[in-house]
């Protein structure tokens, strides 16, 4: 979605709880054709940790003095039965599945909001495991943080929504719900055998799982004006899992 984003002239700034960016994050700002005005930027942050998130958010929008949309993606997995799941662990899970996605969300729309941006949008990234039971997947607290996001960017769009008096907000707040990726975290899933592909392709519609590539117009519908009057709204691409 990043790269998608680039391709259409923005200047995309990815935030991440490591110190430096991988190679794969070196090799796509290395690729960026000049015919294209925009470009990579990376930032390290931890998500759960609101002074930093408020931080890096309020310097990359002082660059240009403004900040038109933000992909919040923040998620972590761990996979183990509701019976044996330790406290830890949930804690853990939940402060950057959900309050990581939140503070991002907040941070980006205050910052909407000082520079009166209008038209503003932030997508949050959920998943259909949000709405259904992954068969054969023990992830409870995964599943249900993704149902946590799904509902805030409900509550976040009846918030941010209106244009203010003083010009601000207009905001639009949707969420994007895949289905499963081929990321390298599912990737060890299937590893380990916490997931099984052959189920998983069974699941869906096509017979196969996705890549992250096929989500990059999505990405940049919702960002963009192309989706003008959609707020408050779960899109949802999964390859008809959900649909059955």
């Amino acid at each position: 979605m990043a790269k998608g984003l680039v391709e259409a002239g923005a200047m995309v700034h990815c935030v991440d709880i490591s110190p430096h960016a991988d190679q794969a994050f070196e090799r796509a700002k290395e690729r960026v054709d000049p015919q294209y005005s925009g470009g990579f930027e990376y930032h390290r942050c931890d998500v759960s940790n609101d002074a930093e998130v408020s931080s890096v958010f309020r310097e990359i929008a002082a660059k240009k003095q403004r900040l038109d949309g933000i992909i919040a993606a923040a998620g972590i997995q761990h996979v183990q039965s509701a019976l044996d799941i330790c406290t830890e662990d949930i804690n853990r899970m939940l402060a950057t599945n959900y309050t990581g996605v939140f503070l991002c969300a907040r941070a980006a729309a205050r910052e909407m909001f000082r520079y009166k941006i209008q038209g503003g949008s932030i997508c949050l990234i959920a998943s259909m495991s949000g709405i259904i039971a992954n068969r054969g997947f023990i992830a409870p607290v995964y599943n249900s943080s993704k149902a946590a996001v799904i509902q805030l960017a409900r509550n976040l769009a009846m918030e941010w929504g209106r244009v203010r008096a003083d010009g601000s907000g207009g905001i639009r707040v949707n969420c994007l719900s895949p289905g499963h990726i081929l990321t390298p975290m599912v990737e060890e899933n299937l590893r380990k055998g916490e997931a099984s592909r052959k189920e998983w392709e069974n699941n869906s519609m096509l017979g196969r799982l996705s890549t992250p590539e096929e989500y990059k117009a999505a990405g940049l519908f919702l960002l963009s004006r192309a989706s003008s009057f959609m707020t408050g709204q779960n899109l949802i691409i999964d390859g008809g899992t959900s649909a059955w």
